[in-house]
C-alpha cells in the first residue's frame, strides 16, 4: 500500500516565501529535493522528475501566525524504512533542527520546519498489513519514535531524496472540525479514516490520510486574510473515474477552495 497507489493522491504543495532563495536551499540541503524548474519568482522542486513542491515568491507578502488557518505541515513520505533512516542520519551530521519523531503505529515519523515555520514532516509507512483498526477507523496513536533503533536500519550514506519519494499528506489547520469534514470529506469526498482529539483525517483507498486537519493552534480561525505566507496551494491527483465525480460534483470546477481560503487544484492523473 502506498500514499500514491490511492485513486486520489496529494500533487504538489504550493507555499508562499518572503525569501525564495533561502527556502529553496533549505529543502534542496536539508530535504535533498532537487530544484526542477524556475520562473521569476516560483521555483518547482521534486524527487526524480516528479514535482512535490512549488515555491512562489513574495517579499510583501505577511507573515503568517501559528494560529491562522492554513498549513501545519507538509510530509514527505520515503520509500522505506532505510530511506528514512539514511536522511535521519544527514540531519544529525548536518545539525538539522529536529521538532519531534513519533511513532503513529501506521508510521513513523520525524518534524521539523523551514526557515519561515512551514511544518514539514519526513516518514515512512509500517506494511498495510500491520495497520490495526477499530471498527472502520485506523488506529494511530503519537508515541515516542527510537531513533537509535531506526538509525540502525540504514544501509548507506545519504545522496538526496530518493526518486521514488512523494509528497504523502498535508495536514491543515482549520477553524472548526465539523466544516473542515463537509468540505473534505463531503464536497472532495475523502473517506474520514481516524478522528484524533481536536483532529480528523483524510484518506483514500484505504490509505492512513492523504489529508487531516486540526484545530490545536486554530480553533475558531477565520479565512485568512491575503496575501499571507504558508500554504497557496494543495495538488491533488485523482484518477479518471475519480476525477470526473469530483468535477461533476463541483459543477466542472478544478479549482475549489475550503471555508479558509485554501486553495486546492484538482489535476487528473496521466497514468
Amino acid at each position: 500500500m502506498s500514499s500514491a497507489s490511492a485513486p486520489i493522491e496529494i500533487g504538489r504543495v504550493a507555499l508562499t516565501v518572503n525569501d525564495l532563495d533561502k527556502v529553496g536551499r533549505f529543502y534542496e540541503t536539508a530535504l535533498g529535493l532537487q530544484p526542477l524548474s524556475r520562473d521569476g519568482d516560483t521555483a518547482r522542486y521534486g524527487a526524480g522528475d516528479r514535482v512535490l513542491l512549488e515555491l512562489r515568491g513574495d517579499k510583501a507578502a505577511r507573515r503568517a501566525s501559528h494560529r491562522d488557518a492554513g498549513l501545519f505541515h507538509t510530509a514527505f513520505l520515503m520509500p522505506d524504512r532505510p530511506a528514512l533512516a539514511r536522511w535521519l542520519i544527514h540531519a544529525a551530521e548536518t545539525r538539522v533542527p529536529l521538532q519531534g519523531a513519533s511513532d503513529h503505529l501506521v508510521s513513523e515519523a520525524i518534524y521539523l520546519a523551514d526557515p519561515e515555520g512551514n511544518g514539514i514532516e519526513v516518514y515512512v509507512d509500517r506494511p498495510r498489513s500491520a495497520w490495526a483498526h477499530d471498527g472502520k477507523s485506523i488506529r494511530m496513536t503519537t508515541d515516542a519514535l527510537d531513533l537509535n533503533d531506526l538509525a540502525r536500519s540504514t544501509d548507506g550514506p545519504w545522496t538526496g531524496a530518493p526518486e521514488d519519494m512523494v509528497a504523502g499528506h498535508v495536514h491543515l489547520q482549520v477553524g472548526t472540525l465539523p466544516e473542515a469534514e463537509a468540505f473534505y470529506n463531503g464536497t472532495l469526498g475523502f473517506d474520514i479514516t481516524t478522528h484524533y482529539p481536536g483532529a480528523t483525517f483524510y484518506g483514500s483507498g484505504g490509505y492512513h490520510h492523504h489529508l487531516a486537519t486540526n484545530i490545536w493552534n486554530s480553533r475558531g480561525a477565520g479565512k485568512r486574510a491575503q496575501p499571507p505566507t504558508g500554504l497557496a496551494d494543495v495538488e491533488l491527483l485523482a484518477d479518471a473515474d475519480s476525477f470526473q465525480a469530483l468535477t461533476v460534483r463541483n459543477g466542472g470546477k478544478t479549482a475549489l477552495s475550503d471555508p479558509w481560503g485554501t486553495s486546492v487544484t484538482l489535476t487528473r492523473k496521466d497514468r
